[in-house]
């Protein structure tokens, strides 16, 4: 093996071993998110209050995904990259305290702003609350206590993108948790001491924000980052992450801005439809987080390192390895929600308020957003590449387009399928946006591996829509029928599900998918490497 195809294969190693940790990270996460969504939909169900708290926070979420995990993180991460490898860890962390202070100062602005103009922003993102004083009042109130949400969360961003450059991902990945904890423990300790219970939920964000960030802390030290020591408000460094970022707030949040049109048109809909479009867009997170956003957070430092040594041709290895790993995972996992998507969101949420109506509609919200889960996850990693090469301008251009496209087909869409034309419309537009981003970044690299990914994806999309049909044969006769017990659905549930899993790996198998072996590897590896240090 050539040096170069072995330096490849081993930044792959850690791409695959990074996934892993920050993948198994998010699943926690994301089980701890679902059981608070359990928690919120058994308490509150769909309707004027969840309406109002799902709006509240929002805005704070869209926020921390715009300029916290989305253009911050990846802005910050390929300059701290270049630092690390040409200046050296002293000069890359003076860079990094800058960042941190200069951040802090700005964001904290940011918060009073906020929470001095919430009635205007309610106003503007959910125009239709305005019908209802009490609704808007009470949404106008939560926004207000949780806006300093994005302060906090903003630093645990860039402590993530520190972390990940260093090479630690699990306490970043695992900050999640702290904040589901949270908003779980306020339901049952806070909310009932409320003249509103819903304000409880509220604070409970504030809590898991500080939370977060204290978990970060501990690591940094170890890595020898200390928040304390003397750095200047401004650093040389900090103006390319500045350039970097401002276009990026836009280009790299393109999904967030699709939901935000959501909200937006939702709130001329019947009531609940904001509730449909946030339980359905809950459900596709998961398997997005756990395998597609956990592979892009662990290619960008690979992508940035080789960047900035400026070897191309491992930097198109790289990324089709991820593309192909992500669709590998993804597209079976897309298949499945839209088979199983009604006795999904049953198990999950249909108790206490959350009835069945608002069950099926939920469900019909996640049919259309399982439609582009592929595109959502593609998407990411496509996004990444161009930040890893400090290109920000292209990602802007094409977002422009597909937000155009979203508003359009959302306008047209909602007035046949109501709540879950938005969700289609969300779907398209992020089609379209990673089109437009593989024929850009197909123009700046040139070859990228095309025939080898579209093989690689017509085997999966083969062994997926083959095991798609099996589960539906399978859920046909162990899923319960209406009025079945949670127990009964559980099981008729994981058995369709694992079903599914050995299918596709039988048929992954047979058609000698490199994925799988790339995963089986892994996970061997991992385990005797485990079973050694016992």
């Amino acid at each position: 093996m050539n040096p170069s195809s072995y330096q490849a294969a081993t930044e792959n190693e850690k791409v695959t071993k990074a996934a892993g940790v920050v993948g198994s990270a998010t699943l926690l996460s994301r089980i701890f998110g679902l059981i608070r969504d359990i928690v919120l939909a058994w308490f509150f169900g769909a309707g004027l209050i969840s309406d109002a708290f799902f709006v509240a926070f929002r805005i704070p979420n869209l926020l921390r995904r715009l300029f916290a995990e989305g253009s911050l993180s990846i802005a910050f991460i390929p300059v701290f990259t270049e630092y690390l490898a040409n200046q050296g860890r002293a000069e890359a962390f003076k860079m990094a305290r800058s960042a941190i202070r200069l951040l802090a100062v700005l964001l904290a602005i940011i918060a009073v702003v906020g929470i001095l103009i919430a009635p205007l922003i309610i106003r503007v993102i959910a125009p239709g609350f305005s019908d209802s004083p009490e609704q808007f009042l009470l949404t106008v109130t939560l926004t207000r206590i949780m806006f300093p949400y994005i302060l906090l969360i903003s630093l645990v961003a860039l402590s993530m993108g520190i972390l990940n450059v260093l090479g630690h991902f699990a306490a970043p990945a695992l900050a999640p948790v702290l904040l589901n904890m949270a908003i779980i423990c306020s339901v049952f300790i806070i909310s009932p001491h409320m003249a509103d219970p819903v304000t409880g939920l509220a604070i409970g964000v504030l809590i898991g924000g500080f939370l977060q960030l204290a978990l970060q802390i501990p690591f940094l030290i170890k890595k020898g980052f200390y928040f304390w020591q003397k750095a200047r408000l401004y650093h040389p460094g900090l103006e390319k992450i500045g350039i970097l970022m401002l276009p990026a707030v836009f280009g790299a949040a393109v999904y967030q801005i699709n939901i935000l049109v959501d909200t937006f048109l939702a709130s001329l809909l019947a009531k609940g439809s904001i509730s449909y479009l946030y339980y359905a867009d809950r459900i596709v997170q998961f398997p997005l987080g756990i395998f597609a956003i956990a592979t892009a957070t662990a290619v960008l430092p690979s992508l940035s390192r080789q960047a900035a040594a400026k070897d191309l041709p491992a930097f198109r290895n790289t990324f089709a390895y991820a593309i192909k790993l992500v669709f590998f995972i993804i597209i079976p996992s897309m298949v499945g929600l839209i088979v199983l998507r009604q006795p999904i969101v049953a198990l999950l949420f249909k108790r206490g308020a959350f009835d069945a109506e608002t069950t099926r509609l939920t469900a019909y919200a996640l049919l259309y957003y399982a439609t582009g889960l592929w595109a959502f996850s593609a998407v990411r990693i496509v996004v990444n590449a161009f930040y890893a090469l400090q290109d920000t301008k292209t990602p802007v251009r094409m977002a422009i387009i597909s937000v155009i496209a979203k508003i359009v087909f959302s306008v047209i869409l909602m007035q046949w399928l109501a709540h879950g034309g938005l969700a289609l419309s969300t779907s398209l537009a992020s089609m379209l946006n990673f089109g437009l981003l593989i024929r850009a970044l197909r123009k700046k690299l040139g070859v990228l591996g095309l025939k080898g990914i579209a093989a690689s994806i017509c085997k999966t999309a083969i062994c997926s829509l083959v095991m798609g049909a099996m589960v539906w044969a399978v859920a046909r006769f162990i899923i319960p029928s209406e009025g079945a017990t949670l127990t009964g659905l559980f099981f008729g549930l994981m058995g369709s599900i694992f079903s599914g899993i050995v299918l596709y790996g039988f048929f992954a198998f047979f058609l000698k998918s490199p994925e799988l072996e790339k995963i089986l590897a892994f996970l061997f590896h991992r385990q005797a490497a485990v079973s050694r240090d016992t």
